[in-house]
């Protein structure tokens, strides 16, 4: 594929999640690390959209050669007359360090984008990080809300090279006469998605764009049962103080399982229970039961009601 139908395929890619876009005078933010995915959105929206982008790269401090990489990105954007920042944290990343330095990168370009007043941030996830995604679900088991994959629109947060291969990306940069930076952290097995992605490089033949369809069609599907879950819930849940009771339940097991999730956030809106911890309440409470999550009481037959549970007596608790 050329260069110009690349850029078309762009345009049209960004007209489908943000239909104003063209017409209007919205700045596009792009995240961009340096790597082959990233400096083909960059190249592909400055080509599309002269003058209305401006790009982010974030330093995490990971990595003594990140600031570098940083600064390479700056000087492509330099010569382009493209505005560029280098964004780094006021901390030390700590703990899981991928999922750490994800929030920490979102949170960076998140200010970024409302100091500079930029509209949209666009990330340079593609057809191969879908696919590698998906299969990682579900070698994890996820449901419907997993296996949609990476959505291609969330608020603010747009994903224009989702329906482009990477082999493709890489080509169109290559074209440019730009050699791209490797994170080694991509070639680490010791990440899951690493292996993956080492996994799926065995297949060949396959069009891996078709799997950003499946997770699209899946989301819709997922968007269908929320909206039929909340039209549910107008009916059949009913606030009672600080709980509240669910009067109808003979509905399929993931619409029961979702109206449950309602009715145990009425009560505590920070409860996460585990998929693991909702299978076993569904059925207790179908049989009558009464039984606790968290700080919740549950109260199961034709009704089923939800409270915060009784706090002990400092006597009890003592004793």
């Amino acid at each position: 594929m050329t260069g110009v139908a690349l850029t078309d395929r762009f345009r049209g890619s960004l007209a489908a999640l943000v239909p104003d876009f063209e017409n209007g005078d919205d700045i596009l933010g792009l995240a961009v690390s340096g790597g082959p995915d990233s400096l083909a959105l960059l190249l592909l929206a400055h080509d599309s959209f002269p003058g209305r982008i401006a790009a982010a790269s974030v330093d995490h401090g990971l990595r003594p050669e990140a600031h570098d990489e940083c600064v390479f990105v700056a000087g492509i954007c330099e010569s382009r007359a493209i505005p560029h920042r280098i964004l780094k944290p006021s901390f030390p990343i700590r703990g899981s360090i991928q999922a750490e330095a994800r929030k920490v990168r979102y949170s960076l370009l998140n200010g970024w984008l409302e100091k500079e007043n930029i509209a949209w941030l666009a990330t340079a996830h593609h057809a191969d990080d879908q696919l590698e995604t998906m299969v990682m679900r579900i070698l994890r088991g996820s449901g419907i809300d997993g296996m949609s994959g990476i959505r291609a629109r969330r608020g603010h947060i747009i994903r224009p090279l989702l329906p482009f291969s990477k082999d493709m990306l890489a080509r169109y940069v290559a074209d440019q006469g730009i050699e791209p930076v490797q994170d080694p952290s991509n070639r680490d097995p010791s990440y899951d998605r690493v292996r993956v992605r080492e996994a799926l490089m065995m297949l060949s033949g396959f069009d891996v764009s078709l799997a950003s369809q499946s997770a699209a069609a899946i989301d819709d599907a997922r968007t269908a049962i929320v909206w039929m879950v909340d039209e549910l819930a107008e009916t059949h849940i009913h606030q009672t103080g600080a709980g509240c009771r669910l009067d109808r339940h003979d509905f399929p097991h993931e619409i029961v399982r979702r109206l449950l999730l309602k009715c145990l956030h009425i009560c505590d809106p920070s409860l996460s229970p585990r998929g693991s911890q909702l299978g076993p309440l569904i059925k207790g409470l179908a049989q009558g039961e009464t039984l606790t999550i968290g700080d919740i009481l549950c109260k199961g037959g034709p009704v089923w009601t939800f409270a915060p549970a009784p706090k002990r007596s400092a006597a009890r608790n003592n004793g």
